[in-house]
């Protein structure tokens, strides 16, 4: 039938985001007509979004709020498929609603189980995805706070309008030290080290064995396949070096600051930030604990075949 090509399905399919058979049905059933074929598209609602239960949802935005009284702060990453429709006002609502619902909630709860308006995120998700046509899904948050009866302050920053988030705790001494700017200036630099330099731990004695297993591996496979082999029985010391510097990207606390570097300030680590910040308010500081998060890191987008995909329709 004329207007039912794969042309005419890969366009309907960018511009709806439906499946391929779906949209070689509406087109057959719109007699290949384009618009109209969108709008059988669009009338499916819930069934539509069953259909595409199993998509990548690894677009979305991280968002974080810090409460009023800055002993805590909260972060959540929402998830969908488009970026186009991240920046829907519906998706943006729903992200704010999660947040605010998270913040009130206790360490560690399920968020899917916490009500907005009286239903559950979960289900207020499912009616989302039928309505905007993507699947969304709220995939994690976190918390950092401060320790009842201790002094502290907790931070947060966004880049890169909710790609990443991080946030962080830090105590102190007292809460003169907590006001100080040297203090105030330190956690949101740092904040801006986390989100740019990827630390996974804050400190290097928080590296597992397992992940310090396969980095000595990895190590001792460059040294064999160097092409001035050292003696092996100075691989000790060399490993050893390796893991210092590797320690150096990964642990916050031994990155150097990005902040300083553009000041002209080489060598200044965070630690040693902290420490100079600590003496300039006149007491003590300790960070305790940070979260970075990065929109839809770890999730595999899905990658298809066009091409392929077409070929099977054809031959079915």
């Amino acid at each position: 039938m004329a207007g039912i090509n794969a042309q005419a399905i890969k366009e309907l399919r960018e511009r709806t985001q439906a499946g391929m058979s779906d949209c070689k049905s509406a087109l057959a059933e719109a007699e290949g007509d384009m618009e109209k074929a969108v709008e059988i598209i669009l009338k499916k609602g819930l069934a539509k979004s069953a259909k595409r239960a199993g998509a990548s949802a690894t677009e979305g935005e991280v968002r974080a709020v810090v409460a009023a009284d800055r002993r805590s702060a909260t972060m959540v990453e929402v998830n969908i498929q488009t970026d186009f429709a991240a920046r829907n006002d519906a998706f943006r609502q729903f992200v704010g609603d999660v947040l605010a619902a998270v913040e009130k909630a206790p360490d560690g709860a399920d968020a899917a189980q916490l009500s907005i308006g009286g239903k559950s995120i979960a289900d207020t998700a499912t009616e989302l995805t039928a309505r905007i046509g993507e699947k969304i899904a709220v995939r994690r948050w976190d918390r950092v706070s401060i320790p009842a009866g201790k002094h502290g302050i907790t931070h947060a920053y966004v880049h890169l309008g909710g790609k990443i988030g991080v946030i962080v705790a830090l105590e102190a001494s007292s809460q003169a030290v907590v006001e100080h700017p040297a203090v105030q200036k330190f956690i949101d630099e740092t904040a801006m080290q986390a989100a740019a330099m990827s630390p996974i731990v804050l400190h290097r004695n928080e590296v597992t064995e397992e992940l310090k297993a396969k980095q000595q591996e990895i190590f001792e496979a460059q040294l064999r396949e160097d092409p001035k082999p050292k003696p092996q029985s100075a691989w000790p010391k060399i490993i050893e070096g390796k893991f210092n510097k590797w320690y150096s990207d990964i642990a916050l606390l031994e990155q150097e600051s990005q902040e300083a570097v553009s000041r002209g300030e080489s060598g200044q680590t965070i630690e040693k930030l902290l420490q100079a910040a600590a003496k300039a308010a006149g007491g003590e500081l300790k960070l305790t604990r940070f979260v970075r998060f990065e929109r839809g890191e770890g999730l595999d987008k899905k990658e298809d075949d066009f091409a392929a995909e077409v070929a099977k329709m054809a031959a079915s």
